[in-house]
């Protein structure tokens, strides 16, 4: 372990909260939405920003290391043995408003843990891929590994990307459209690489494995824990795909590429991704707040992951950017007059 890698670790303390909250219940259940949304922020404010890069460039030669894949592969354990005790709890629980914290509590590290699932899509690996299908089934988005490599690295900020915002529009509009429209690019995007490879009928063809694991999974919760372990499953799957949906809004809000006489879209540039320097929401989640970088190089991994300055700034870290989305007339009062500046910088 090196001293750069270390920090990484802090990720790990999601996972441990939740775990507290959904076994001890009661006001613990509110330690997840205070950690991640009132204790993050003051302290990304008190430990400022970082862009210094952790390690030489050619590190981004590289898909593995122990130093720092060891928090990654830490995580999907921990995220499992919390979400199976709460459904444990949930299906013994006689109170409503204890199930929705519940619910929350879980759908809250489910929603970070798509996150780690995105880190392993990227890779080459089927071990790290066979990781991200497995924490994303555990939240009923397991086609986001298709629709987010596939689709969305493509399509970024272009009217063809269902996880790109157009300025002025409400997160909650963008929400559901958001939604359905991945799951539509998904399923096409399967079809269209089925047919070209002429994959068999079976569980090679991600159409027929993903719908099929869901639905093995969601029985064997209904059997396990009776109508309030579904309605828990249910419930914190919506609160992490919520939480996944809200960070693809701030990420490209109000950015766009520019459409070429031939109908293509010009090159992927830094300028189309918002990106955050905040110290402690990249430890968190593993340096996606570097985002332009990744979309420089979708298969760079978060430890080789640059600050780019010539990308659009946010303001501040994501807890507390996630938060002003949920409240349209902030959001537009912070971030319109920046992507105001943005369309005048890039046009010039």
């Amino acid at each position: 372990m090196t001293t750069r890698s270390f920090p990484f670790a802090l990720a790990l303390v999601t996972p441990t909260l939740c775990g507290i909250a959904v076994l001890l219940k009661g006001p613990f259940l509110l330690l997840p939405p205070f950690y991640l949304f009132v204790f993050t922020p003051i302290m990304d404010l008190v430990l400022g920003k970082s862009t210094k890069p952790l390690e030489p460039e050619e590190a981004a030669e590289k898909w593995r290391d122990l130093r720092y894949d060891i928090w990654l592969w830490l995580w999907m354990p921990l995220q499992v043995i919390v979400q199976g005790i709460g459904l444990y709890m949930a299906a013994r629980t006689q109170d409503p408003i204890e199930l929705v914290g519940l619910i929350f509590a879980s759908g809250l590290l489910g929603g970070i843990g798509i996150n780690v699932a995105h880190e392993f899509m990227h890779r080459k690996g089927r071990a790290e891929r066979a990781a991200a299908e497995v924490i994303l089934t555990t939240v009923s988005y397991a086609h986001f590994s298709i629709e987010h490599v596939l689709g969305h690295h493509k399509n970024v900020a272009t009217k063809n990307d269902p996880a790109s915002a157009a300025k002025g529009e409400l997160l909650y509009t963008f929400l559901p459209r958001s939604i359905y429209k991945s799951v539509l690019s998904a399923w096409a995007l399967e079809t269209a690489r089925v047919e070209k490879l002429k994959v068999p009928f079976g569980l090679s063809d991600r159409r027929l494995r993903y719908p099929l694991f869901l639905a093995l999974l969601i029985i064997g919760v209904t059997l396990t824990g009776g109508l309030g372990g579904l309605i828990y499953f249910l419930g914190q799957s919506l609160v992490a795909i919520v939480l996944l949906e809200t960070i693809n809004y701030l990420e490209h809000y109000g950015l766009s590429r520019k459409e070429l006489s031939n109908g293509a879209f010009e090159r992927v540039q830094p300028e189309h991704s918002w990106n955050s320097a905040h110290r402690l929401t990249n430890w968190y989640l593993f340096q996606l707040p570097r985002h332009a970088d990744h979309h420089a190089q979708a298969s760079r991994p978060y430890f080789a992951l640059r600050h780019l300055p010539e990308g659009p700034q946010l303001p501040a870290g994501y807890g507390t950017m996630l938060m002003a989305a949920f409240v349209p007339p902030l959001w537009f009062a912070v971030m319109d007059p920046r992507v105001e500046a943005w369309k005048a910088r890039v046009s010039a």
